[in-house]
């Protein structure tokens, strides 16, 4: 995670839409549903047992609760990986990552638009633009330190970096991604990577995404993956991606990095659009604590080396089944996040219906989410359903009081503006024992809904960031 040695005000972020045409051909079908059932149903101990996490570092966190295993991940034609050890941590770990594309692989990502920012963001977005995303060739991240407000000489250091794996990898330097995450505030050391990348880059596998999604973890207690595969044109593509992030997590790209690769054949435009459209509902619709971060990083790569044709637009109707296993594999992503959230040991779905309009519905659906009174509630397993409607109203939001109804699973606590007569304080206790629970709002005022997902807020929260530098 990424965190500020003092408490410093930050704002915003970057979005953006897709055509009607698009989002219809976008809409969940089995394949979408199957990832969601993934990503919210805790596995059997047995199948944690077969995934590949890595074994924890000296002073590592417990495993969350609600953690869940690795997936068999195949490797990804036109993209290698690697890690090392920088030191950016006291202990041994590894804290360096390294992918290497084909030639001509497109890119595409998303950052945050967070106002302070990170130079590795900066970085990556100048280079994207300039560049169109038409030819990446690496991609170098380190955790440990988020090179976040270090002015230009964290520019420098990112800019070194750089050109150091441009040499090795016989590119330029603008084809080289960076991203960061750690402590903010503190100076990127480049050399402690440059240093390493002889040795990285002897290591480069086909097969390394398990360890590739170790290296980048920070507060993370699991290394988070996700892969589906689609056809294009009746042709097989893979999508794999790798995450990370466990704290100060919010919607509008989160505190999180996330590397995404396929190996169909997509341009940048297009991979940018989708890019663009699928985060609002993925990785926009989890939320931790309610902070965001400097360094939220989204990329995707495309290297072109499946055998399926190139497709130069977004809604190309042979995209139809890519657009939905992509989606699947973000929201994957985005839901392990919630359940790796500092100190959590509830997973919450929470949904809001009956909305005025489809922001109305997220604004409220994100209140309630981020209410410290209702995300303590759940980790105290109390049904206190006043604390919803407390987080609906002051959402500040279109909704009819006396048409409100709140349900935790099938429960019905309130409706009609006032405690359900069906409410039953025992069954409702019993329900809220449950790891992953449901919460569901109608505020009684339109057709709009949304859906996000949180998790508790316990006394771990407080013990994690509270003693995060010392």
């Amino acid at each position: 995670m990424t965190k500020t040695p003092a408490p410093k005000p930050a704002p915003a972020e970057k979005k953006s839409t897709a055509g009607k045409a698009l989002e219809a051909a976008a809409k969940p079908v089995e394949a979408l549903e199957r990832a969601i059932k993934r990503a919210t149903t805790k596995q059997k101990p047995e199948a944690a047992s077969k995934a590949e996490p890595a074994k924890p570092a000296k002073g590592a966190l417990p495993v969350s609760p609600l953690a869940v295993p690795f997936p068999k991940i195949p490797p990804i034609a036109g993209v290698q990986l690697a890690t090392g050890r920088a030191g950016f941590y006291k202990h041994e770990r590894e804290d360096l990552m390294v992918m290497r594309f084909v030639k001509g692989t497109s890119g595409a990502g998303v950052f945050t638009r967070h106002g302070v920012g990170s130079a590795p963001v900066d970085w990556c977005r100048k280079h994207l633009e300039m560049t169109k995303g038409a030819d990446v060739r690496a991609l170098v991240v380190n955790a440990g330190c988020a090179n976040s407000f270090t002015g230009k000489p964290g520019a420098d250091a990112v800019r070194r970096v750089a050109s150091a794996t441009a040499k090795r990898f016989d590119c330029r330097q603008r084809d080289v991604m960076v991203a960061s995450t750690g402590v903010i505030g503190v100076l990127l050391d480049d050399a402690k990577i440059v240093q390493r990348l002889p040795d990285v880059e002897a290591r480069l596998t086909d097969d390394g995404w398990a360890g590739a999604a170790q290296a980048i973890m920070t507060t993370d207690t699991f290394p988070k993956g996700a892969y589906a595969e689609a056809t294009i044109d009746g042709e097989k593509v893979r999508i794999a991606g790798i995450c990370k992030g466990s704290g100060m997590i919010a919607p509008d790209m989160a505190t999180m990095l996330a590397f995404v690769v396929t190996d169909a054949s997509i341009s940048s435009t297009a991979l940018q659009t989708l890019v663009n459209l699928y985060t609002r509902n993925t990785f926009n619709a989890v939320t931790v604590d309610g902070d965001r971060s400097t360094n939220d990083t989204l990329m995707l790569f495309a290297t072109g080396q499946s055998g399926a044709p190139n497709i130069t637009r977004a809604g190309d109707r042979r995209l139809a089944d890519f657009r939905v296993k992509l989606e699947s594999v973000l929201l994957d992503l985005a839901l392990q996040l919630v359940r790796d959230g500092e100190g959590a040991s509830k997973f919450v779905k929470v949904s809001v219906t009956g909305a005025a309009s489809s922001a109305s519905a997220r604004k409220i659906a994100r209140t309630i989410c981020e209410s410290p009174l209702v995300k303590t509630a759940f980790a105290g397993e109390d049904a206190n359903w006043g604390r919803i409607v407390m987080a609906v109203g002051r959402a500040d939001e279109p909704i009819d009081r006396d048409r409100i109804k709140v349900m935790f699973g099938p429960l019905v606590a309130a409706q009609d503006g006032l405690i359900s007569p069906t409410y039953d304080e025992d069954k409702m206790s019993a329900y809220m024992k449950n790891q992953e629970l449901e919460v569901s709002v109608d505020v009684g005022v339109g057709r709009a809904s949304a859906t996000m997902w949180t998790c508790d807020l316990t006394k771990q929260y407080v013990a994690i960031n509270g003693d995060y530098r010392s």
